[in-house]
């Protein structure tokens, strides 16, 4: 039986087929369209009818890792990422088209849950999946299964607000955040918040992975930027672990390919807790950037298995 996982990037759309083994046995990926909602659709369909016909049936259990917020009520989409999808329907008009059940998820989500099963976190009573790309963000997962919230919004750490004292002790400004609030951990330790830090203490305005090489070579500017984001990354995740008090922490997104986060993060998180507590393993993700596709199937199944 094939299950068909669809994530949905700012970039790219990809789709796999897992087995009943949730092996990934075939992957398939195009540009996402920047031309409008309709083109997003067709991008959607063509991709899943074209693998519908190169592997020789219909596949009727398929998830989507939709980026963004889905509004219950009305089953709406808000999307920062992929903004042609926000106040639509996603979900309905992807039905629709492609004639079919979907199961749809949030992106971060299906990333922490493909690592919570056979993943970094495979055998751990409960598991936290930070992203720290373009974004921050996450997803909890307790017994290998999702929690998802009332609202469906558990694990967006990144829309914590970061302590006025913190800001103040590294002279950082109150940023607003697309999502309405201001001050957002996201806008601080994603890697545009790396940047970000680097551009305010005077560097040139350069993406994250840059500041991490001029850090290497020994530039001043670039390696206070990434003492300051690694207090900031600290505080928060310390924040998690009074919240949730994961047995592990799987990182994913760019910033999770800094070998030095895995080396030097556990004492950042330990100076914000108080004494006695312990930080759990941060480790990398087995899956990388397939994750959320393969989080997808994994999440159509359990829902289709449930029904």
């Amino acid at each position: 039986m094939q299950t068909y996982g669809i994530d949905i990037g700012g970039t790219k759309i990809e789709l796999v087929a897992c087995g009943d083994d949730l092996e990934v046995g075939y992957r398939r990926r195009v540009a996402t369209p920047q031309d409008g909602y309709v083109a997003f659709i067709e991008a959607v369909a063509g991709l899943v009818e074209d693998t519908d016909a190169e592997l020789g049936g219909v596949c009727t259990t398929v998830g989507v890792a939709l980026p963004g917020v889905l509004d219950r009520a009305s089953g709406r989409q808000l999307s920062s990422n992929v903004p042609a999808l926000t106040g639509r329907t996603v979900g309905a008009d992807l039905q629709a088209r492609l004639q079919r059940p979907l199961q749809l998820g949030n992106d971060l989500h299906c990333f922490a849950l493909s690592e919570a099963h056979g993943g970094a976190a495979e055998g751990y009573p409960s598991m936290f999946g930070a992203i720290l790309g373009t974004g921050a963000g996450g997803g909890y997962c307790l017994e290998g299964r999702l929690v998802a919230g009332y609202n469906g919004i558990a694990g967006e750490w990144g829309h914590w607000t970061v302590p006025a004292t913190l800001l103040a002790q590294h002279a950082l400004p109150l940023l607003d955040c697309p999502c309405g609030l201001r001050g957002c951990l996201e806008r601080y330790v994603s890697g545009s918040g790396l940047a970000m830090i680097h551009h305010r203490r005077g560097g040139a305005p350069i993406d994250a992975s840059a500041v991490v090489t001029l850090s290497h070579q020994g530039d001043a500017i670039a390696a206070q930027a990434l003492d300051i984001h690694r207090d900031l990354l600290g505080h928060s995740f310390a924040s998690l672990i009074m919240a949730l008090d994961p047995h592990v922490i799987v990182l994913g997104g760019g910033l999770s390919k800094l070998e030095q986060l895995y080396r030097d993060l556990p004492s950042a998180v330990a100076a914000h807790l108080f004494k006695g507590m312990r930080v759990p393993p941060i480790v990398p993700p087995k899956f990388g950037d397939a994750g959320g596709a393969r989080g997808a199937a994994l999440l159509a199944r359990q829902r289709s298995a449930a029904s």
